[in-house]
């Protein structure tokens, strides 16, 4: 066979078992997996390194305004490229529809944006408007050019939709073979606590982590499954932060409800107690959910490797700690007005391959999985995630034992710091591919701008027992037929 690259003499992940073997390339996909390839006009030496997916970025806000109208740091270009030097090979940013605009419009507007992409990209729709023309041409027009998830949310004025709205959009997501993911606080907790903190003079960062309490988080998780389990539909929690959230995750899925959910590195590796740092410095630590305690990080651990998690995201949110974004608002302010989010997206990789797989709290098949393999299956990626002949050379080849620090400079985003910060770590890509070609190598940028194409995502496949309701059931309902 004619291969354009081989790489020879790693350990390679194949089935979620790993061996020694060679990769041959051609034209940009995986042709054959060998015990041992000749040829190839390009050779890469892999001996002593791990070969596995590239990563999959399920979660980031690239290039997206907020609903205020704040635009985060990175662009396609800055953002991909963090990716990349993250272990990632391709990503699936959030578009956003604000109140008023089309889907149509929003999905030409992040189609410019996303040119300067140096991965492949998708995108989630964010859906805070479901109009009429929404739900019934918009949302399945961008269902059929390959937008085959969206997002909406339980709280924040601007993009809580409601219970009737999110029904809504479950049943147009069941009936085009769509994944909703959803972000579950319950609104009237948080406003609860945050009128009774501010009356009360607590102002300080701090105060962002007994703000939106833990039984907001559980309370709408649960409110939201059952809002799916009555329309029979898939359902994806976004970065739970709980243990009860994770504990109702877990009792869903073992009852046969077809529910997915992630947790982010940053509620692994940070506590509520990053928060009370000196000053504002605090501010670099809030988001939404916000830090949990250390006895709430050990218990995600848990069921990280319990199997309750498909994936571990960044939910990479890069707003610079200065006026253009944590203080948009100005700089004396109190934490409600500090913008919500905290960059990661270059960290996620490294630091889990560190804490979950060096730990020896992760297997090889485990993390590759998280951070990629399930996020291909959930979301409707065909030939990414894994590797296999006739799948994309989508690869990150891994020196397992390299020891550094995590640095601003090492993330390669247009922000002005990284939460990780000196924190040291096991393992790190050395080469990342996008299919075949190299975009990361030797810790150099070796890709082309505008390279990375949109990746159109098929019909979701997930299958499982659901739930049919009773009421919807026309043997149990006198007969009537009540779509879905």
């Amino acid at each position: 066979m004619r291969f354009d690259t081989v790489i020879h003499g790693g350990t390679v992940l194949v089935g979620g078992e790993t061996c020694k073997a060679d990769i041959g390339i051609t034209d940009g996909r995986i042709a054959a997996i060998a015990e041992r390839l000749t040829g190839g006009e390009r050779r890469i030496d892999a001996g002593n390194r791990l070969v596995l997916p590239g990563g999959i970025e399920a979660h980031a806000h690239i290039a997206q305004e907020s609903s205020s109208g704040l635009m985060g740091a990175d662009d396609y270009f800055s953002g991909s490229v963090s990716a990349a030097f993250g272990g990632n090979s391709s990503f699936i940013p959030f578009a956003a529809q604000h109140r008023g605009q089309s889907i149509d419009a929003v999905l030409e507007t992040y189609g410019a944006r996303a040119a300067p992409s140096v991965i492949d990209y998708g995108w989630h729709l964010i859906v805070t408007d479901p109009t009429e023309a929404v739900l019934r041409d918009e949302l399945p027009r961008a269902f059929a050019r390959g937008v085959t998830s969206f997002k909406v949310f339980t709280t924040y004025d601007m993009m809580n939709i409601g219970d009737a709205g999110m029904l809504d959009i479950l049943t147009v997501a069941k009936e085009h073979g769509a994944v909703t993911m959803v972000h579950a606080e319950n609104d009237a907790m948080v406003r609860w606590m945050n009128a009774r903190l501010l009356d009360a003079g607590h102002t300080e960062p701090r105060f962002h982590a007994i703000s939106r309490p833990e039984l907001a988080e559980e309370e709408a998780i649960g409110r939201a499954v059952a809002l799916a389990r009555l329309v029979d539909t898939p359902l994806f929690i976004v970065h739970v932060s709980t243990a009860g959230g994770a504990a109702l995750v877990a009792r869903e899925r073992q009852a046969g409800t077809r529910l997915y959910a992630e947790t982010c590195p940053h509620y692994l590796a940070f506590t509520r107690d990053d928060l009370d740092r000196p000053g504002m410095e605090g501010a670099k630590f809030v988001c939404s959910p916000p830090l949990r305690d250390r006895e709430t990080q050990q218990a995600l651990w848990a069921h990280l490797q319990a199997g309750t998690f498909d994936s571990v995201s960044s939910d990479h949110a890069p707003y610079r700690f200065d006026e253009t974004g944590k203080f948009s608002k100005g700089t004396d302010i109190p934490y409600p007005k500090i913008a919500n989010g905290m960059p990661g997206i270059a960290a996620r990789l490294p630091w889990l391959f560190s804490e979950g797989v060096v730990a020896g709290r992760l297997s090889l098949a485990d993390f590759a999985a998280l951070t990629a393999g399930n996020a291909a299956r959930i979301f409707g990626i065909t030939g990414k995630g894994a590797l296999l002949p006739g799948m994309d050379a989508d690869i990150a080849v891994w020196n397992p034992e390299a020891r550094h620090r995590l640095t601003l400079a090492g993330q390669h985003d247009n922000m002005d710091y990284t939460p990780f910060e000196g924190i040291e770590v096991t393992g790190r890509p050395e080469l990342v591919m996008n299919r075949g070609e190299a975009v990361v190598a030797d810790g150099r940028f070796v890709g082309a701008r505008g390279r990375g194409r949109f990746i159109a995502r098929k019909r979701t496949t997930l299958s499982g027992p659901g739930h049919r309701a009773k009421e919807l059931d026309p043997a149990c309902n006198f007969g009537a037929h009540i779509a879905p």
